[in-house]
């Protein structure tokens, strides 16, 4: 049975370990095993999304299975360059195993998020995803999202496009 909770600190470690396994088995053969291992490293070691679960800039949500984690979402502050509006929140991590697609959990996370979003006083919700990221695109635009632009997302050496994505709440 699939149940959520927000995330604690202690939760860091697994939390890191399914987050590499989410990244590597979506985007693991887009680079070179040294730019996959830098990324991994600096997104997920101990001062990246570790060290945010005690950050009060950001929520994080996880979806369990038997105590596991299998999915999860991250918002906070926009870090986007540019001009954002003041009341604008940027959904920033949104993973989910693949054994677990089409099982609703995804549906679930952003429902928090967008609940979260909303009673957190933001007036817009901004990410960014791979180009190539057809599944994701269609998933974000059954909720409202629009290309808004693209940006630079970088992986070890590798750069990849990302499309800048927004929805108005």
């Amino acid at each position: 049975m699939i149940h959520y909770r927000d995330a604690r600190t202690i939760d860091g470690p697994a939390l890191a370990a399914m987050a590499r396994q989410s990244f590597t088995e979506t985007f693991g053969m887009l680079y070179p095993e040294s730019d996959l291992s830098a990324f991994l490293d600096e997104a997920f070691g101990p001062n990246g999304l570790p060290a945010q679960l005690s950050d009060p800039d950001f929520a994080i949500r996880l979806a369990l299975d038997e105590g596991q984690i299998i999915g999860f979402v991250k918002m906070g502050p926009v870090t986007f360059p540019g001009e954002w509006r003041p009341d604008a929140i940027e959904l920033y991590q949104f993973y989910v195993l693949s054994d677990w697609h089409g099982q609703g959990v995804a549906q679930e996370l952003m429902a928090w998020s967008l609940d979260h979003a909303r009673s957190h006083g933001a007036r817009e919700v901004i990410l960014s995803v791979y180009v190539d990221n057809h599944r994701a695109h269609r998933f974000y635009e059954k909720y409202g999202f629009h290309d808004i632009g693209r940006i630079a997302f970088r992986v070890g050496a590798t750069v990849d496009d990302d499309n800048l994505m927004r929805l108005v709440l």
